[in-house]
């Protein structure tokens, strides 16, 4: 595991999964929103962002977060494992809630210098809260079938889908870590969801 994509739903928690994972492997971490989005919620062209994340994973080791459809065969193809956090919907959105609420008091301004704020969130036409509601049922579906499909048959996928999951794998992942590399190989075969 070098090269992870970290997938799920928006609140999910894949940036800060893909922080802590960085970490541990010893790997750059790359936030495609940082890339996507500039100066007043401007996002990056569609060719330019997929030339940028090429460029980005172009290495040995990282760690990536982010759902984007056009970047998804770049990514798929030079991963070597996926996290899915396939949480409830309901957490999802609490999560949500509160983040965006915790953005929009921070006086730290989010990627391009932008910042979030609690109307944009309920009562705008590209409402996150909104987008992650319409968009749940087909994200599912897709990562459904790429976990299928044989040109991706070269991932491991861990699907997490509870907070307690996702704790329970990243400590077997620290443990794997610490232990020499011919243990490694006999108690921590490949897992497919």
């Amino acid at each position: 595991m070098r090269r992870v994509w970290v997938v799920g739903l928006s609140g999910s928690g894949k940036t800060t999964l893909a922080l802590r994972l960085a970490r541990l492997l010893q790997v750059p971490h790359i936030e495609i929103d940082a890339i996507h989005w500039g100066l007043n919620w401007t996002p990056l062209d569609r060719d330019l962002l997929r030339q940028r994340i090429a460029e980005a994973t172009d290495a040995d080791g990282w760690t990536i977060d982010g759902n984007y459809s056009n970047v998804t065969h770049v990514i798929a193809q030079r991963a070597d494992t996926v996290v899915w956090l396939d949480l409830p919907l309901l957490l999802v959105l609490w999560r949500l809630l509160t983040r965006t609420i915790a953005r929009a008091l921070s006086p730290e301004p989010l990627w391009g210098g932008n910042r979030e704020n609690l109307t944009s969130l309920f009562f705008s036409r590209d409402s996150l809260f909104l987008w992650t509601l319409t968009t749940a049922s087909a994200k599912r579906t897709r990562y459904i079938a790429m976990q299928r499909d044989p040109a991706l048959a070269h991932l491991t996928w861990y699907r997490l889908r509870s907070p307690a999951e996702v704790s329970r794998w990243l400590a077997l992942q620290e443990q794997a870590l610490a232990q020499p590399t011919e243990d490694l190989a006999q108690e921590h075969p490949r897992h497919r969801a």
